[in-house]
C-alpha cells in the first residue's frame, strides 16, 4: 500500500514563481473543446517529496498546502495531499493545471477533491517505483467523513506511470472512468479496488464512462474514440481531427498551438520538441553560431533565463553539473565547463533520488575528500541495521564547500557541540527541496551551530527548531544569507534571554554583529548560563527507509 513508517519533516513552502504558460478554458462538451492556448504567465510553485511523512497535525497540514499551492497553476514536483480534514476549504486548488511528478492523496477525510482543472500529471517521478496517481484510504472509519468522489473531470492525459485506487470506502465512480484513455502507457493496467459500494451510475449521455452522475461530469474521451490515422490525440472522430503529435491530453485542433497541454516542453504556448538551442546553424557560412533566441529547458517549459538556483548545462537547467563537469560563472551566468584535467571531487548525497537514505557507517567514507554534495545530507535516528558511526570520521565533511541540496541534521553525537565539521560549507543550494534547503531539528546538546563559512542559501526554508540549548541564532544575518526572510522559521530553541551574555563572549573582539556563529570555549561561559558539556562520545545511528519509489526528472 505504499505506507512508511512517519518521520517529523516540514514539507515545502516556496511562493509560486512566474513562467511562460499556456492558458486553457474549461472544457464541458463529452469530446474535449477548448479555445485555443495563448501564450500567458503562469504562477509555477514547487511540489514536495514527503510520501506519508508529515508535521503537526491536520491544521497545520492545511496551512502547508494552502501557503505552497494558493494561486498554483504549474506543479513541478509532487503533490501530496495527506492528512486533511473534512472541515477544510480547498478550493485554492482549482487553479492547479498540471503536474509534472505524482499525485499522492491518503488519509484525508474530505468529500471531494477540488482539482476540476487539472490536465496533465507528466509522471517524471513515481510512488512505489510505478504510480503517478495514488489515492489510498481516504475515510475515517469511526465517522462519516470520506472522500466520495475525486473530480478530475479535465484531467485526460497521465504521460508515464500508472494509477492506484485502492481502500476508499465511500469513494464512487473511480471503475467508471476510462483509465486506458488517460494512461500514455498501454502496458500498465489500473489498478482499483475495494472503493465505495452501491454508487450511482453515470448519466446516460456519458456512454459509461463518468466521473459522477451527472451529466457534467462525463469522462472527455481524446484516445480510445480516434480514427487509425491519429498517433495519440484527436479532437474528434474523424480522420482529419487528429492533435498535433506534440500535444498531451488532447486538443482543440490539428496545430502545435491548439494543445491542452505539452508532451515535451512549452515554448510561449506552442507545443514543441525541443527548446531554442544555444546554437544555430548557418547555411550559408557552414557554421555554428549563437541562437539570439536561445531558451533553456526547465521542466517541460522553455525559459531566457534559468531559476536563480539552477545551472545551465548546454541547454537545460540543471540541479547539478555531471561528474565530467564543473560550475562556473561567466558573466552573471553559472554554466557547466569540462574540467581542465580533474574536476573539484562531487559526491552522491543522501534522501529521496540516492541510494543512501542518511549518512551512517555504511557509506561515511564516500564523502572523503568531496568538496561537493550532489543533492542532500541527512542525519537522522532510526534503528537501523548498520553499525554505530564513530563520530571522528564526521570530520571528512571538513572539506565540503557545496551542497546542492538541503542539509538535514536531526542526530548528532552529544560529546559534539556544533556543526563544525562543516566550517568550509560556502553555499547550500535548495535544488533538491524537501521543504527546506537547512533543517537543524531536536539535537538536544548543540549549543551553536558553527557554519561560519556559510555565505548563501539559494531557495527553500531554513528551519531551525527544538534544540533547547542553541543559542546564536540572532547572531546571524539571516536575511543576508535567505532571499527572503519569509523563508526564515527560527523558534523553540533556547530562550534568547538566556544567551545574551554568552552571544557577547562568543562574538569576541573584532567580529562584526551578526557574525558570531560558534560558542566561547566552557572556561569563558559566563556564571550561571552555562550549558553543561556531553563528552561521553553517542555514536550516530543509521537511518531506516523512507518514502520509496521517487524517480528523478530526466
Amino acid at each position: 500500500s505504499g505506507c512508511v513508517a512517519p518521520v517529523t519533516l516540514p514539507v515545502a513552502m516556496v511562493a509560486p514563481v512566474m513562467l511562460p504558460l499556456a492558458m486553457v478554458a474549461p472544457v464541458t462538451p463529452s469530446v474535449a473543446m477548448v479555445a485555443p492556448v495563448t501564450p500567458s504567465l503562469s504562477p509555477v510553485c514547487a511540489g514536495t517529496l514527503n510520501g506519508l511523512s508529515v508535521t503537526g497535525d491536520a491544521q497545520h497540514q492545511y496551512q502547508t498546502l494552502h501557503k505552497m499551492y494558493n494561486n498554483c497553476e504549474i506543479v513541478m514536483g509532487n503533490l501530496e495531499i495527506v492528512l486533511i480534514d473534512h472541515s477544510q476549504d480547498l478550493s485554492f486548488l482549482q487553479t492547479i493545471r498540471e503536474v509534472t511528478g505524482y499525485i499522492l492523496i491518503a488519509m484525508n477525510v474530505f468529500a471531494a477533491l477540488p482539482l476540476p482543472n487539472l490536465r496533465v500529471i507528466r509522471g517524471t517521478q513515481f510512488y512505489e517505483d510505478r504510480f503517478a496517481l495514488f489515492v489510498l484510504l481516504n475515510y475515517n472509519p469511526n465517522a462519516t467523513h470520506a472522500l466520495r468522489q475525486l473530480g478530475l473531470n479535465q484531467l485526460t492525459e497521465i504521460l508515464a506511470g500508472g494509477v492506484y485506487i485502492e481502500k476508499n470506502a465511500q469513494l464512487c465512480h473511480v471503475d467508471t472512468v476510462e483509465w486506458r484513455d488517460i494512461m500514455r502507457d498501454t502496458r500498465l493496467e489500473p489498478l482499483v479496488r475495494d472503493n465505495g459500494q452501491g454508487c450511482a451510475p453515470c448519466h446516460e449521455s456519458c456512454g459509461g464512462h463518468c466521473w459522477g452522475p451527472g451529466p457534467e461530469d462525463c469522462q472527455k474521451l481524446t484516445k480510445t474514440i480516434c480514427a487509425p490515422q491519429c498517433n495519440g490525440r484527436c479532437f474528434g472522430r474523424a480522420p482529419n481531427e487528429c492533435c498535433h503529435e506534440e500535444c498531451a491530453g488532447g486538443c482543440t485542433g490539428p496545430l502545435r498551438t491548439d494543445c491542452f497541454a505539452c508532451r515535451h516542453f512549452n515554448d510561449s504556448g506552442s507545443c514543441v520538441p525541443l527548446c531554442p538551442q544555444p546554437l544555430i546553424y548557418n547555411k550559408l557560412t557552414f557554421q555554428l553560431e549563437p541562437n539570439p533566441d536561445t531558451k533553456y529547458q526547465y521542466g517541460g517549459v522553455c525559459v531566457r533565463e534559468c531559476p536563480h538556483n539552477f545551472v545551465v548545462d548546454q541547454s537545460s537547467c540543471v540541479r547539478a553539473c555531471p561528474n565530467d563537469k564543473m560550475e562556473v560563472e561567466k558573466n552573471g551566468l553559472k554554466i557547466c565547463e569540462p574540467c581542465a584535467g580533474l574536476c573539484p571531487k562531487a559526491c552522491e548525497g543522501t534522501g529521496a533520488g540516492s541510494k543512501y537514505q542518511t549518512v551512517d557507517s555504511s557509506n561515511i567514507d564516500t564523502f572523503i575528500n568531496c568538496t561537493k554534495i550532489l543533492g542532500n545530507l541527512d542525519f537522522l535516528i532510526t534503528g537501523g541495521a548498520a553499525p554505530p558511526l564513530d563520530p571522528e570520521k564526521l570530520n571528512v565533511f571538513r572539506t565540503v564547500r557545496e551542497i546542492t541540496g538541503y542539509l538535514n541534521i536531526q542526530s548528532w553525537p552529544k560529546h559534539m557541540h556544533n556543526f563544525s565539521v562543516f566550517s568550509n560549507l560556502e553555499t547550500i543550494g535548495g535544488r533538491s527541496l524537501r521543504g527546506f534547503s537547512l533543517l537543524i531539528m531536536k539535537n538536544e546538546n548543540v549549543t551553536s551551530l558553527g557554519l561560519r563559512s556559510l555565505r548563501e542559501v539559494s531557495a527553500g526554508r531554513v528551519y531551525i527548531t527544538e534544540n533547547r540549548r542553541l543559542c546564536f541564532l540572532h547572531t546571524v544575518h539571516w536575511a543576508r544569507l535567505s532571499r527572503s526572510r519569509a523563508d526564515l522559521d527560527i523558534r523553540n530553541n533556547r530562550p534568547r534571554s538566556k544567551c545574551r551574555a554568552w552571544e557577547g563572549l562568543g562574538r569576541g573582539r573584532g567580529t562584526p554583529p551578526g557574525n558570531a556563529w560558534v560558542a566561547p570555549e566552557p572556561s569563558k561561559r559566563p556564571e550561571g548560563r552555562g550549558i553543561k558539556g556531553h563528552h561521553e562520545r553517542d555514536p550516530v545511528q543509521p537511518v531506516g527507509r523512507g518514502t520509496r519509489g521517487q524517480k528523478e526528472p530526466t
